[in-house]
């Protein structure tokens, strides 16, 4: 399931699934849980003594003018929601502490599975319903396997003692009461189809929301220069709208079903109360018997009607379970083969290469064969959209060929493990990714064991310390939220001083100068020469200028290979490089 799968009414069988499924995240602290279900018996107990203490007051008192009545009742009373009060906090901190270590184990292992998807998983989710899900979602889930089972247990505990007292005192009455339990247990099971269906809708709506909101933030200027606050108001209003209208359907629902409940319980209610009255007067019950049994009739009534507030949200954690469950039953990226991988020597080869996203786009690329000898410089240039980005891609494996294979020192890449071939390959690519934290630990990103001294010899060899020196902290300033407090020619030199780190045999370079300023750039170039000598380096560049030293140049064109050679090969062939070549110059 992805995010653009529509939403679906679970029966009944899959909701019991999802629900035990949900249980085991609390499972592990049981103990915990066993505590607030001490609490829970205990406040069932208090209600059902409620109903018993009135009958005693009314024995003692009224009846059989007992002196000790003066103590007793007063005492008794004091006891009974001193009781009461202890049973309900202990009923309600012990599982909403569970419920919060259900919250973090289930948002840990979202976000892990997160980190291990394939990036086509990434192609057409939707990173806002991502968000949803991690945040939103797993809040709803949690209400769902704690704090409404809070309810459930406790509530139906204190039904059950009291209809035990009722039993006790008049078992015909209470049978006659119990025959609207089948219409109710029916009315339940229809409702809660319509709740999970409604909540289902709400949290893909807050996705929308989420998604809307998420795109006017981080392309702020781009509205702002474009006078497009409108169109976006718009936008969100509109998924905004669907919000609310999904949330009132599922109140309306809640809403009516609740006095429906109500009502064939006080028709049961009035029913009993006929009988009981005709006992009564009959002196077939008495006056004491009959006032604690109406006590006991009468406060079954609250506990029924907190059972039926909490299906909505156990309904919505059940939704909300079936869409974070569906992200962790997607399978992870493939973890790849089991042939070791110390250092590779970097002799990279495509051999027939066929590579498609999806049918209906076609084939991206097809037929590629090139070699990168190990210490070589491989420039991939060609129009946009000719496929040099997916073919960088096929070798640290983000996505793999349908046909032919991808080589690192004649091995296919498939049989190495992923993190022993992952380390193998440096990349810099145009879409700078900084996280927000210091320009420090951007550099040391992917090693974290890496000392000061190396960090700063990366710095330097990428020109970062030129800017960094002038900063008040120096490598220690913060660069704000995806770098936005630096230019884009800094964040570049950072992203490319994290790669100087890594010290890989194999450097991808995917337009890595494309946001540098003429000086900076001949700065950078000249630390990369540094940088590729000993080291295979596949660069991918618009401006030909970039990759006139390299040792091989292979122009795509729609997907295919079309020439192949040295910067002066390929423009005596006068072919499409060459072509390439004219207009960048003459423009």
């Amino acid at each position: 399931m992805n995010d653009s799968t529509p939403a679906t009414v679970l029966v009944s069988d899959d909701a019991g699934r999802i629900y035990r499924r949900l249980l085991r995240y609390a499972a592990p602290h049981w103990g915990m849980f066993a505590i607030g279900v001490f609490g829970m018996a205990l406040y069932a107990a208090t209600d059902a003594s409620t109903a018993w203490l009135v009958r005693e007051f009314l024995n003692l008192t009224f009846i059989q003018h007992n002196p000790k009545s003066i103590w007793f009742i007063p005492v008794a009373l004091i006891a009974l929601f001193f009781l009461r009060g202890s049973g309900d906090y202990i009923a309600s901190y012990f599982p909403t502490w569970v419920g919060r270590q259900v919250i973090k184990s289930m948002r840990s292992d979202l976000f892990a599975h997160y980190l291990r998807l394939p990036a086509s998983y990434y192609d057409s989710a939707s990173s806002a319903q991502m968000l949803s899900r991690l945040t939103y979602n797993t809040e709803l889930v949690a209400e769902a396997a704690t704090n409404s089972v809070t309810v459930m247990i406790r509530d139906s505990l204190t039904i059950v003692a009291l209809l035990g007292w009722l039993f006790y005192l008049n078992w015909q009455l209470t049978t006659l009461a119990l025959t609207v339990a089948p219409i109710i247990a029916w009315l339940l099971q229809r409702v809660n189809r319509l709740f999970r269906r409604y909540s289902t809708r709400i949290q893909n709506s807050m996705g929308d929301v989420t998604r809307v909101a998420k795109e006017a933030i981080e392309g702020h200027r781009v509205v702002r220069v474009f006078n497009a606050q409108d169109y976006e108001m718009n936008a969100f209003e509109a998924v905004n709208e669907l919000n609310r209208h999904s949330n009132m359907r599922l109140i309306n629902a809640k809403s009516t079903s609740n006095p429906v409940v109500q009502m064939i319980a006080s028709v049961a209610l009035a029913v009993v109360m006929y009988f009981a009255i005709h006992q009564v007067l009959s002196h077939a019950m008495g006056f004491a018997d009959f006032a604690s049994f109406l006590t006991g009739l009468l406060l079954t009534t609250q506990p029924l009607r907190r059972l039926m507030q909490i299906f909505v949200p156990l309904q919505q954690g059940i939704a909300a379970g079936a869409s974070v469950f569906a992200v962790l039953d997607q399978p992870p990226e493939d973890p790849g083969g089991t042939c070791p991988l110390n250092r590779a020597r970097g002799d990279v080869e495509y051999r027939d290469v066929r590579f498609i996203y999806n049918a209906e786009k076609g084939s991206v690329l097809h037929g590629i064969n090139l070699r990168a000898p190990a210490g070589t410089t491989l420039a991939i240039v060609g129009k946009s959209g000719s496929g040099k980005s997916t073919l960088v891609s096929l070798l640290p494996r983000f996505y793999d060929p349908q046909e032919g294979a991808v080589l690192l020192d004649g091995v296919n890449v498939r049989e190495y493990a992923l993190a022993d071939l992952r380390r193998q390959v440096g990349l810099v690519s145009q879409d700078v990714v900084l996280f927000n934290d210091t320009i420090r630990n951007n550099i040391a990103f992917s090693d974290t064991r890496a000392t000061p001294q190396e960090v700063e010899s990366a710095a330097r060899a990428a020109y970062v310390l030129e800017f960094a020196e002038a900063l008040p902290q120096g490598l220690d300033t913060l660069v704000g939220d995806r770098g936005m407090l630096l230019s884009g020619g800094q964040r570049q030199r950072i992203a490319i001083a994290r790669a100087i780190l890594k010290d890989a045999p194999v450097l991808i370079l995917d337009e890595a100068t494309s946001s540098l300023d003429t000086e900076s750039e001949r700065h950078i170039q000249a630390a990369l020469a540094e940088l590729a000598s000993g080291r295979t380096t596949l660069v991918i560049a618009h401006r030909l200028s970039t990759v006139e030293q390299a040792d091989c140049i292979a122009v795509l064109d729609d997907g295919a290979v079309v020439e192949v050679g040295t910067h002066s090969e390929l423009l005596a062939r006068g072919g499409l490089y060459a072509q390439l070549y004219r207009l960048q110059f003459s423009a």
